[in-house]
């Protein structure tokens, strides 16, 4: 009997474990800076009720971008002394919206994101991010399989096309400006699909399951140099991330997060303290915004219909 009455007794003890991991776990879209994986296990030590939420556009997989914010975030606690946590969104376009009705504080988008953010719910900018070469800009490269005989975007026409998300800037914004200026609209293709990600439309090209993809250009050069994809076009500049933030937010809060992503040395006095931060959009810091370079992101959202009515 000893032996049934150990089985009979481990079921409520199992039960009870696992509903206490889901009560850890409650909140799984609101991520803790300090309860990730191989990170610092205690509770900050900053007041609760300076909690500023910071959320993201989605470009790699929610565990890799997560793994790179939260060293982000614990920079700028130590340098403002206040509370950040991550807002995680499934859908891309939840992160402009959260951003836009006060859901979350801050958030790092693409200009596509900016510009229906501003227009929208009068979101504003706080720096643009700065890249390998030195400026506020970054590049959408449209890549195929190595060997599947599409030599020259030309040959996409009547092929599958991935994109990222709808509302992205490198991820359909401008792949789908360089489908057209070489003659090919969306009825052209066999057939398009929306992935949700970069690193979706990639793998939907590595795994045969599209023919060709627009992505980041960060994300392409590194999967080429893998052997995994070949680049076939790469587009003109466009203006590169920023940090935004809802409009409510204090002002002296603004400035505090402002003055601190301005000092941030990635390459520098910063660099031990993070990880994979060159796979951003902001591998060499943050600058000033200038806000004129988004006219041309506006004027092809127009177009295609991506602004909010």
């Amino acid at each position: 009997m000893n032996k049934y009455m150990k089985k009979f007794l481990i079921i409520p003890c199992l039960t009870f474990l696992l509903l206490s991991a889901c009560t850890e776990t409650e909140t799984p879209k609101k991520v803790s800076l300090y309860k990730r994986s191989g990170d610092i296990g205690e509770q900050s030590r900053l007041p609760k009720q300076n909690t500023l939420w910071f959320g993201f556009d989605l470009r790699l997989g929610p565990k890799e971008e997560v793994t790179i914010y939260a060293p982000f975030l614990k920079y700028l606690e130590q340098e403002t002394e206040r509370r950040f946590r991550i807002k995680f969104t499934e859908k891309y376009e939840d992160t402009v919206d959260n951003l836009g009705t006060g859901i979350t504080d801050f958030a790092a988008i693409g200009s596509l994101s900016f510009v229906i953010g501003r227009d929208t719910y009068g979101i504003n900018h706080l720096v643009s991010g700065v890249n390998h070469e030195g400026d506020t800009t970054y590049r959408a490269m449209i890549i195929t399989r190595p060997g599947n005989g599409i030599d020259n975007i030309k040959d996409i026409r009547g092929k599958c096309f991935a994109f990222g998300s709808e509302m992205s800037t490198q991820g359909h914004l401008i792949p789908r400006k360089m489908l057209e200026d070489n003659g090919i609209s969306l009825d052209n293709l066999g057939r398009h699909m929306y992935t949700g990600s970069h690193l979706n439309a990639a793998m939907s090209v590595i795994n045969n399951k599209c023919d060709a993809a627009g992505i980041q250009d960060i994300l392409a050069r590194r999967l080429e140099a893998e052997g995994r994809i070949r680049i076939l076009k790469v587009s003109e500049p466009f203006p590169s991330s920023v940090i935004a933030y809802n409009s409510a937010v204090d002002k002296v809060i603004v400035k505090d997060i402002k003055a601190a992503l301005l000092a941030f040395d990635p390459t520098g006095k910063h660099k031990k303290m993070l990880v994979d931060w060159n796979k951003t959009e902001m591998p060499l810091g943050f600058t000033e915004v200038n806000e004129l370079d988004f006219n041309k992101v506006k004027i092809l959202a127009e177009k295609y219909g991506l602004m909010k009515k």
